[in-house]
C-alpha cells in the first residue's frame, strides 16, 4: 500500500484578549532571550511570537500571538477539538508566560523618580517573558550557565527536539519532568549535550516526577525573597546567577543575577569599561530596592527597545 501515512487533520481557532494600558507586546517579547528558545519561536518581521502549548489534558496546541493595540491575537491550532475549556487554558497560560496581568505600576512609580529611569513607563517597559512552567524556566537558566548562548540554543533544541512530544511542522513540546526523568545520564550527555549540567538536569526531574520537589508553587510563595531565593538556591545546578534571574521570572526583583555579560555591559556604561567587583555593582543598585534587578536588566538592554 506504499506505507503512506495521512496528515493528521488540524482545526484551527481564533482568540482575541483585551489588554490593559500599560501592556507592550513586543518589548514583552523580546525582554530577553526566551522568545527564541524552543518551544517559543519568534518572527521579527510580523512581529509575531509562536509557542507550542501542552495542555492539562495532553493535548498540544501550537499558538500564533499577535498583538492589535489594545488587544492580543492569537490562533490556535490543535489536532483535537478546541472546546471551551481549551481555549480558556490557552489564554490562561499565554497571559501568564506573557505576565499581563503582573502589576508592575509601583516599579513605574519608582522609576519616575530617577531622570535616567525616566524612559521607561512611557515605553511600558518591565515584563519579562517566561514559560510556562517554573520547570521549563528552571531547566532553561540551567543551560544559559557557563556556555555561549549559541550552545543553549543546541541544548533546549535537542531538549524539545528528542524528549518533547512531536508536533506537526517538525516541532516539539518542552518535555515533562516525567520525560527527562526517564533517560539516563548518560543519554542527556551524548544526546542533549548538556556537559556538566546533566546530573542537575536529571536530579530535577527525578525529585520533580517522585514528587520529592514542588517548585510550580514558587510562583505564588509567600515566603519572603530572601527565603524562596535560597530555596531556589538548594536545587543543584543553580548558583547565584541562575537563582537571581529565576526570581525574575517569579515576579521577585531583589537580586541582579550577574552573569559575564551583564556585567561587561554595567562596566561599559558606568565605569568606562573598567572591571569592578560584584559588590561595587551590587552597592550601586541598592538604592533602589526591591526593584534593582529589573533596573539593572533594562538599564543594560535599553538599546533592545529603543
Amino acid at each position: 500500500m506504499g506505507g503512506y501515512i495521512p496528515k493528521p487533520f488540524m482545526i484551527r481557532t481564533c482568540l482575541s484578549v483585551p489588554l490593559p494600558s500599560d501592556f507592550r507586546f513586543w518589548r514583552t517579547v523580546y525582554s530577553h532571550g526566551w522568545c527564541s528558545l524552543p518551544p517559543f519561536q519568534v518572527d521579527r518581521e510580523n512581529r509575531t511570537l509562536s509557542r507550542l502549548l501542552e495542555l492539562e489534558d495532553g493535548t498540544l496546541v501550537r499558538c500564533s500571538v499577535s498583538s492589535s493595540g489594545s488587544r492580543l491575537q492569537v490562533e490556535a491550532t490543535s489536532a483535537g477539538n478546541i472546546t471551551a475549556a481549551r481555549r480558556g487554558e490557552i489564554k490562561t497560560q499565554l497571559l501568564d508566560c506573557l505576565r499581563v496581568n503582573e502589576d508592575l505600576s509601583g516599579f513605574h512609580a519608582e522609576a519616575r523618580k530617577y531622570r535616567e529611569y525616566r524612559w521607561i513607563p512611557p515605553t511600558g517597559a518591565g515584563r519579562m517573558l517566561r514559560s510556562p512552567t517554573v520547570f521549563e524556566d528552571v531547566v532553561k537558566m540551567i543551560c544559559t550557565t557557563n556556555c555561549s548562548w549559541s550552545l543553549t540554543e543546541a541544548m533546549v533544541k535537542n531538549l524539545t527536539g528528542i524528549l518533547g512530544r512531536p508536533f506537526t511542522g517538525g516541532t516539539g513540546s518542552f518535555p515533562l519532568p516525567a520525560a527527562l526523568a526517564g533517560v539516563t545520564e548518560s543519554f542527556i550527555r551524548k544526546n542533549i549535550r548538556a556537559g556538566y549540567r546533566s546530573p542537575f538536569l536529571l536530579e530535577l526531574s527525578e525529585r520533580i516526577a517522585g514528587g520529592k520537589l514542588e517548585i510550580e508553587s514558587w510562583r505564588k510563595s509567600p515566603l519572603p525573597t530572601g527565603e524562596l531565593f535560597r530555596q531556589v538556591r538548594s536545587v543543584k545546578g543553580i548558583g547565584e546567577y541562575a537563582a537571581g534571574n529565576i526570581l525574575k521570572l517569579l515576579g521577585r526583583y531583589d537580586f541582579l543575577g550577574l552573569d559575564s555579560w551583564v556585567r561587561g555591559k554595567y562596566y561599559e556604561l558606568h565605569k568606562k569599561g573598567r572591571r569592578v567587583s560584584d559588590k561595587t555593582i551590587e552597592k550601586h543598585y541598592a538604592p533602589y530596592g526591591r526593584w534593582r534587578g529589573l533596573f539593572l536588566w533594562l538599564e543594560v538592554t535599553r538599546a533592545w527597545h529603543e
